[in-house]
């Protein structure tokens, strides 16, 4: 098949690339930056702005399923800059497929589009969305989960709808991982990695082949049956269902690296605060990094 990876330099789309390279598919990729990797292994790159019509009709032109990948993260940023990137793009995307004629789509949501802001544990796919986030990232993937799951069960008169899924991997690491893995040893390297509370809530995570696993699964079956497909329409949390406490999993990440576990640790209620004090800064300056 041909498919085109939105965020295809990242860590998550990077992989999903490869892995389609490596079973033989065509490969087209679409993002801000220029990833010289790309074009060494014939990787057909389209550069800019998805929210922009022309690109994202550029992008998705030809291509027989469309993995956005593509989003701002974090947590941290003003509201407009999290819509842009995460729902006018997601927006602009299924608008274009379905001019174009492309009729599948698989979208990397977030488990973090359903928390309510509390301990939460087994729940499954019918938690429903909470009405109220604490942050504009979950926010906005939620408001672009529910684009992406009603395209395929409704259509513009005249056009057919998409075959459509919605994944929700948790906390992906693994080789190349530049964001969880790295920022954990170089805070304990720094002396600076402190554990909020005791520790022992229990957190699921996702390695990184899983995480590329679950994707490309998905695009198979919806290819092969089309709406009928049993994941056509649907959304589903992905993670390695081996829950770890999290003083044990980030002590692993340590020992991995070959450094001692952490020790330290700074009550909830303090970090609580600490948080407070440091987003009141941010807001009254207008800081926009994390």
């Amino acid at each position: 098949m041909k498919a085109l990876v939105t965020g295809g330099g990242g860590f998550l789309g990077g992989a999903i690339v490869r892995a389609l390279l490596d079973r033989g598919d065509q490969v087209r990729t679409a993002q801000r930056g220029d990833y010289p990797w790309h074009r060494e292994r014939g990787v057909d790159v389209v550069q800019g702005d998805l929210a922009s019509s022309d690109i994202a009709r550029a992008a998705v032109s030809g291509c027989d399923v469309v993995f956005h990948v593509a989003a701002k993260p974090g947590v941290w940023g003003s509201r407009q800059s999290y819509w842009h990137a995460n729902v006018k793009t997601t927006t602009a995307l299924l608008h274009e497929c379905r001019l174009t004629g492309v009729r599948h789509f698989v979208f990397t949501s977030s488990p973090s589009v359903s928390f309510h802001g509390r301990d939460e544990d087994g729940v499954g796919e019918a938690h429903p969305y909470p009405d109220r986030y604490l942050a504009h990232y979950p926010a906005t993937k939620a408001e672009a989960e529910q684009l992406v799951l009603s395209a395929g069960a409704s259509a513009p008169t005249g056009e057919a709808p998409l075959a459509v899924t919605a994944l929700r991997p948790h906390l992906i690491w693994g080789p190349g991982d530049p964001h969880l893995v790295p920022r954990i040893v170089e805070r304990a390297r720094a002396g600076k990695l402190k554990l909020v509370g005791d520790g022992r809530k229990l957190v699921d995570s996702t390695y990184i082949d899983n995480a590329v696993a679950a994707p490309l699964l998905a695009a198979d079956r919806l290819l092969a049956d089309g709406l009928d497909a049993v994941c056509a329409g649907k959304a589903y949390f992905i993670s390695n269902d081996e829950p770890l406490a999290m003083a044990e999993l980030i002590n692993r990440i340590l020992a991995a690296a070959g450094m001692q576990p952490v020790e330290k640790r700074v009550p909830r209620g303090v970090a609580y605060m600490a948080g407070g004090v440091l987003e009141a800064i941010h807001k009254l300056f207008r800081v926009q990094r994390e």
